[in-house]
């Protein structure tokens, strides 16, 4: 009788265990789900694609009014910078067309310099100028490292 007994106890603490794996199998996967949202969400909204000064000018149509991150050479002899008002205005270019560039903040230390890169984010306005909100600037070294400098535009 008392192996009957501890027979029936182990059916009874079986299910119980199994229901503890299942717990904590299904929450292992909820976590797992949420940490790969998480980092698809984190890379889908850093990663973002940059247009080519030729590529912005070849959808110039399409792009107007729209966000877009556009990337070129700093044309240094355009560097028109109006520090009062805090008002820069360059052109950038990428050896097939020129873009101007409108931007409304400080002007970063290395624009200036000889093949500067520039990244700016911002829209095309109706005039074919670019109302730059945010401006990166690619800083060349002899040794090939790049310092990026950021500047968020004055609200």
């Amino acid at each position: 009788m008392a192996q009957t007994a501890s027979i029936g106890q182990q059916h009874s603490v079986r299910p119980a265990a199994a229901n503890k794996r299942l717990r904590f199998i299904v929450g292992s996967v909820a976590i797992f789900v949420a940490i790969a949202f998480l980092i698809v969400n984190a890379v889908g909204s850093t990663g973002q694609y940059y247009l080519t000064v030729s590529e912005l000018l070849a959808k110039n149509d399409d792009m107007v009014g729209r966000p877009a991150r556009v990337s070129g050479f700093v044309v240094t002899e355009s560097v028109d910078w109006n520090a009062p008002e805090l008002m820069l205005k360059f052109s950038i270019s990428d050896g097939d067309g020129n873009l101007p560039i409108v931007f409304h903040g400080p002007m970063p230390d290395n624009l200036s310099r000889q093949d500067a890169e520039a990244i700016v984010e911002g829209k095309l306005l109706e005039d074919g100028t670019f109302q730059a909100s945010q401006l990166l600037v690619k800083c060349p070294s002899r040794y090939d490292e790049v310092e990026i400098v950021e500047v968020k535009a004055i609200d």
